[in-house]
């Protein structure tokens, strides 16, 4: 049975180091119960309680089921391998310890910190990626990751791909497919960033159905995705414009993406996510008018 999440990142809470401030956790999670979503994502390490008690107590006071982190690490230099893990591994440990092994660690690269894709987010070219070594060095840094947090907490790792990092476009997602261990990393697919790169997200689902093992929903606008490659904007200036618009308002097919996860027989969650910045909209009326999309859409 597919259940519907949304995440802290859709309330302006983000990974990266930006002006304005989100939402509190609380207010967040109030506001998730109440537009009707059954679980979220941790958000960012501290945005919500790092003591698992504190942090068990409050999703059950509203009814929220915890099933992902999402951890962003440098992957291209084998020498942040090792910080990489233990960031994963002390992340893991709180998702485990709330939920046991039904959460993912929701692995990506150290997105916006890389300024030529950053820059070029939704346009990157082929000359802006990582060489044959590099590649094995990001694969290699990904397995060891998920290998040390299944040994610990028996969770499983899901690789996000997302706009600003290394792994964008559907060509850098099928190389990293085909560089590492399907029983051991399966793909986080955000239609959003796969429409954005250029992706159609129905036909991935059906090339590679078996390595999904984890969704978010995103919509694209492609007005301003058009507008963003013409103008030459960077992923934030892109993500500030709406890039990333209300499910529905853009250009992700979700009739078809939903009636390929049924075909394939998808029983994880989708997690509802309208990345915006601090400060950035109306967060609860985007949840709402967002989940009562997915619900018109028969989820």
């Amino acid at each position: 049975m597919i259940k519907i999440a949304n995440a802290p990142c859709s309330w302006g809470a983000l990974e990266f180091d930006l002006q304005g401030k989100p939402a509190t956790f609380d207010v967040v999670l109030d506001e998730m119960q109440k537009t009707g979503y059954e679980g979220t994502e941790l958000g960012d390490w501290g945005f919500m309680p790092t003591d698992p008690t504190v942090l068990k107590k409050e999703l059950e006071q509203h009814s929220l089921t915890l099933l992902g982190a999402f951890v962003p690490v440098a992957l291209k230099d084998e020498t942040t391998h090792e910080k990489g893990e233990e960031a994963a591994l002390k992340v893991a440990r709180l998702l485990s310890a709330v939920e046991g092994s039904l959460p993912f660690i929701v692995l990506a690269d150290n997105n916006g910190s890389i300024p030529e894709r950053t820059q070029n987010a939704g346009r990157v070219t082929p000359a802006m990626g990582l060489s044959d070594e590099e590649w094995k060095t990001f694969a290699k840094g990904v397995e060891r990751i998920a290998k040390a947090v299944k040994k610990e907490t028996g969770m499983r790792l899901v690789f996000h791909h997302h706009c600003g990092g290394y792994v964008e476009t559907p060509a850098e997602i099928d190389k990293l497919l085909e560089l590492t261990d399907p029983s051991l990393v399966g793909i986080c697919l955000d239609t959003g960033h796969y429409q954005f790169a250029g992706g159609d997200p129905v036909a991935f689902l059906q090339k590679n159905a078996k390595r999904v093992w984890h969704m978010h929903f995103k919509d694209c606008e492609p007005a301003i995705a058009k507008q963003s490659r013409t103008e030459g904007w960077d992923y934030f200036k892109s993500v500030e414009k709406g890039v990333f618009c209300e499910l529905g308002k853009g250009a992700v097919d979700f009739k078809a993406v939903k009636a390929e996860l049924e075909k394939q027989g998808f029983e994880g969650w989708i997690v509802v996510e309208q990345d915006v910045l601090p400060g950035m909209g109306k967060p609860f009326d985007s949840a709402l008018r967002n989940r009562q999309f997915i619900k018109s859409i028969g989820l």
